[in-house]
């Protein structure tokens, strides 16, 4: 007879391990299916500080956060790389599967589903003894640099295309990437969709649609929610609720417009764009960019950039319904 489990987590990255982690730690019998369980995560996974557990593992710390759009602005926000070693370890409770079993719960982590609109990304790994991160860096053509340190005098520089449709290629990234700096002996690529469906069934991470639209994270989410999913398991309630609340939904809907405008915008207006939403109030920017079930505070962030717009943003902001 195959083993019966409280819950079974497929996919074995970082949302599928959290929801592994959590649910073993309120006593759950849990298992996780992960076809390469040894397998070393490449990719580089930023947060910022305030949107995660206070027990997350880290491996850099950046206290000083910068954007540039027309200016410079100065983002009152830690932000941090995470450990990748560390959120890769199970507890020993955990069972590692290779194929699925029974179980009351089962959750697909599995990663997000194929998109249209796609963030992508090409990255290089140099030395520098720098602790500051760059968010953002519009200051030359329609993509941006993003470069935050690793630690050991190592920092991560990635030539991104925020949103397109079709995602820019990465032979182009990896282009303009190197008319800028001399390439590390380490490459990083990123492909990810923005607008990807949910998963059928119970699923969680980037596979439940926990990707922002506009910013292309959902890492912290994941981490952030597993506890919550975890206790809602062992009581007996309904993990979805948890998932997706109605709030969730309202503001998923509303960041899902954001990103219709921004695939509407030439270089010239998203600089502009960003300019403005660089100069709204620090809990304005908090709230759009981490604030899952804050309907309030998405909303008037996104009130008071169209009140603030020139006229060509608005019409796009309006074309865009």
């Amino acid at each position: 007879m195959d083993l019966v489990f409280d819950v079974l987590v497929i996919g074995g990255g970082p949302a599928g391990r959290a929801l592994a982690r959590a649910c073993a730690r309120v006593g759950l019998d849990t298992a996780i299916v992960d076809r390469h369980p040894d397998r070393i995560w490449r990719a580089t996974y930023g947060a910022w500080a305030d949107e995660l557990p206070p027990d997350t593992p880290t491996r850099a710390i950046s206290t000083t956060v910068r954007a540039y759009a027309r200016e410079e602005h100065l983002i009152q926000r830690t932000y941090v790389v995470l450990d990748n070693a560390r959120l890769h370890e199970l507890p020993p409770d955990v069972k590692v599967l290779r194929e699925p079993a029974e179980a009351r719960y089962t959750f697909n982590a599995t990663g997000a589903r194929k998109g249209r609109a796609e963030q992508t990304a090409v990255g290089t790994v140099i030395e520098s003894d720098s602790t500051e991160t760059t968010l953002m860096d519009w200051r030359i053509g329609d993509t941006f640099l993003y470069r935050v340190p690793l630690g050991d005098d190592k920092v991560l520089v990635e030539e991104t295309c925020l949103a397109r449709r079709p995602g820019m290629p990465l032979s182009e990234l990896r282009r303009r990437l190197h008319t800028r700096l001399e390439p590390g002996p380490q490459e990083e690529r990123v492909r990810f969709p923005l607008d990807a469906p949910r998963a059928q069934g119970l699923a969680f991470g980037a596979s439940a649609g926990f990707i922002h639209p506009a910013t292309g994270y959902s890492v912290a989410t994941s981490l952030a929610l597993a506890p919550r999913v975890a206790h809602a398991v062992k009581a007996g309630e309904d993990p979805k609720r948890v998932i997706w609340s109605r709030n969730a939904r309202i503001v998923h809907k509303l960041r899902r417009f954001g990103l219709e405008v921004l695939l509407r915008m030439d270089a010239d207006e998203t600089r502009d764009f960003f300019e403005l939403f660089f100069q709204l109030p620090a809990e304005l920017q908090r709230a759009y960019l981490s604030g899952r079930e804050d309907v309030r505070g998405t909303s008037a962030a996104m009130a008071k950039l169209f009140s603030a717009a020139p006229w060509r943003l608005r019409a796009k902001m309006m074309n865009s319904w």
